[in-house]
């Protein structure tokens, strides 16, 4: 080596180092500034304390939980006695996939050794006794994640295929896995967001959000989008759609091939669907009645001018289906009838049962989060997305942790996580709003308790027909508290179980033949979910077909096709839009 090449390799470590001393340092900043988040994992280490305090103060319950480790751990050295004897892990489980975690003695033994001690923690604080159920609410998710975080598939001295990667490699795995860290820091503002996909693979108006349409109308909270048909005929209602402002839009409009908006369009319907701002500071004011009186309130007049029709179908998703359901009930208070039948897909508006979200939402958690929202005007966006991955945090965040980091490799491409890495903020108002009256205090379900625009909101006078489609392993949404929301209208109700989760339940298009659906008939609907499966029917494949079919019989007589611009109102630029193209977060 000459001396121009050691200068510049000592020219390049001090370029990595002074990078990397950067970027600790933005951690370092943003650590000591986001007291509010801290404040959540404050929460749920002192309520996982208070259980175990609890059980240790219990000889019962302590002589019960020693037994049985002491009992697991006995039958754990028995089987490691045997020569030749292996347990593989379960098949879901894709952390211990590789081979050697099974036929390596040492490597079996960390594997067996760690699911044995995670199984009992959790079982431990499961069954703990005298606590009440926020707590004990908390105290679950806290060791859920805990235990997570420790498996050893997470720890390059302990992960088989990290160790042999980085051995074949000569450390260029570690190396290349270290700058993806430095990458993703400084792509997150001193915020670790790994990289879940590979983004340069995907481009909006390219290969994903490519159904024809037209922006027809805007406002400073959204945009509308029409969709141009694909038919010579429709049918006479068209169909407006309520995304989630949580996230993006083009959940709904993905890849040709799994795109709920385009398969609609080539149904016959005319949709159009709303593509909401993503906010900023100056959006702080927006309140929860906002997104109904200045979003699906406009947004179905625009539809209806669109048109010239005066009675449409309706479409709310999460929390979109929360909104589309206070507009029903605002609507039914003003003796509205333009919308004549709704479709709610994995949507609550009874939070008695909130799901694993539920562990994030209490009084002094909120007073934390709005004092944090109020600084800046709204919940970033990165936040919110740390937050729902954290929930399935085996599946969304650990995995990319090893593979990005630890075996120094490119995450595979993926439309669904391109798009869950397309985050949005949330105005502040609007969801201290949301998360006090509807998550805290339920006020929804409560004849009156809640008033949007002055006007008293009750579901009980909500009598169009309603198709509310939920997802078995949905952990945002849960089906129970899906169901749960049921007895609170009064019109007629049919209720579709999908299988799958939160995303990959409702987008699941028939030509995949993936997954399967229930369906119970005939109405009316049975008095709990447990029992409403007990009597349903399973189907192969998608939901979708289904719902076609209901909504088709409510959607009138075919007439000849709509376009953009055929209306009172003319196409201000071609869909996707503009402000569904706002990033949080550098590609």
């Amino acid at each position: 080596m000459d001396a121009d090449d050691g200068d510049a390799q000592r020219l390049e470590q001090v370029r990595a180092m002074a990078r990397a001393c950067g970027v600790l340092a933005r951690w370092l900043e943003h650590r000591a500034s986001e007291a509010a988040e801290d404040a959540s994992l404050r929460h749920m280490r002192r309520a996982f304390l208070e259980v175990l305090l609890r059980t240790a103060m219990n000889p019962e319950q302590l002589l019960t939980a020693g037994s049985d480790l002491c009992e697991r751990s006995a039958s754990l050295c028995q089987t490691l006695a045997r020569p030749g004897e292996t347990a593989p892990p379960p098949r879901e489980d894709r952390r211990f996939r590789d081979p050697a975690w099974t036929e390596n003695p040492f490597f079996d033994f960390a594997r067996r050794s760690y699911l044995l001690g995670a199984d009992w923690l959790q079982q431990v604080v499961a069954n703990a006794q005298g606590v009440d159920r926020p707590t004990a609410l908390k105290a679950r998710f806290y060791t859920r994640q805990l235990t997570e975080a420790l498996a050893p598939s997470n720890l390059p001295v302990l992960n088989p295929e990290v160790l042999r990667a980085a051995r074949e490699s000569g450390g260029r795995t570690l190396r290349s896995g270290l700058e993806a860290l430095l990458t993703d820091l400084e792509r997150g503002q001193g915020r670790l967001a790994p990289r879940m996909t590979d983004t340069r693979t995907f481009k909006l108006g390219e290969n994903l959000a490519v159904t024809p349409g037209e922006v027809i109308y805007e406002d400073t909270l959204f945009q509308l989008l029409q969709y141009r048909p694909t038919t010579a005929t429709v049918y006479r209602r068209p169909l407006l759609v309520i995304p989630p402002w949580i996230n993006k839009y083009y959940i709904l409009d993905l890849r040709p091939e799994n795109s709920f908006v385009r398969w609609a369009v080539e149904r016959g319907y005319t949709v159009f669907l709303v593509s909401w701002v993503n906010p900023d500071a100056s959006h702080a004011h927006v309140d929860l009645e906002h997104y109904l009186l200045r979003g699906l309130l406009p947004a179905l007049e625009a539809t209806t001018r669109a048109t010239g029709e005066q009675q449409v179908s309706a479409l709310g998703y999460c929390i979109g289906g929360t909104l589309l359901a206070t507009g029903l009930a605002y609507l039914a208070a003003q003796a509205d009838e333009r919308i004549q039948s709704a479709t709610l897909l994995t949507t609550q508006v009874d939070f008695s049962e909130p799901g694993d979200l539920g562990a994030f939402i209490d009084g002094p958690q909120l007073e934390h989060l709005e004092a944090s929202m109020r600084q800046r005007g709204y919940l970033d966006g990165v936040d919110m997305m740390t937050t729902f991955n954290l929930l399935r945090a085996k599946e969304l965040f650990w995995p990319f942790v090893v593979n990005n980091y630890l075996l120094g490799r490119e995450p595979a491409p993926s439309d669904f996580l391109y798009w869950s890495s397309d985050p949005t903020h949330l105005p502040a108002r609007a969801h201290a709003t949301y998360l006090r009256e509807l998550y805290l205090h339920n006020r929804l379900v409560q004849p009156g308790a809640l008033c949007f625009g002055e006007t008293p909101l009750d579901l009980g006078r909500v009598r169009i027909p309603l198709y509310v489609q939920a997802c078995r392993e949905d952990h945002i949404a849960p089906f129970r508290s899906v169901y749960r929301g049921l007895r609170h209208f009064s019109g007629p109700k049919r209720f579709v179980l999908a299988g799958s989760g939160h995303v990959a339940g409702v987008i699941n298009p028939p030509a995949a033949n993936k997954y399967r659906h229930w369906v119970a008939e005939p109405e009316p609907l049975a008095p709990d979910a447990d029992a409403w499966l007990t009597g349903a029917v399973e189907r192969p494949g998608s939901w979708w077909t289904d719902w076609d079919a209901w909504l088709s019989e409510r959607s009138g007589p075919r007439v000849p096709a709509r376009s953009p611009g055929d209306g009172a109102l003319h196409p201000i630029e071609a869909a996707p839009g503009r402000y569904v193209r706002t990033r949080i977060l550098p590609e």
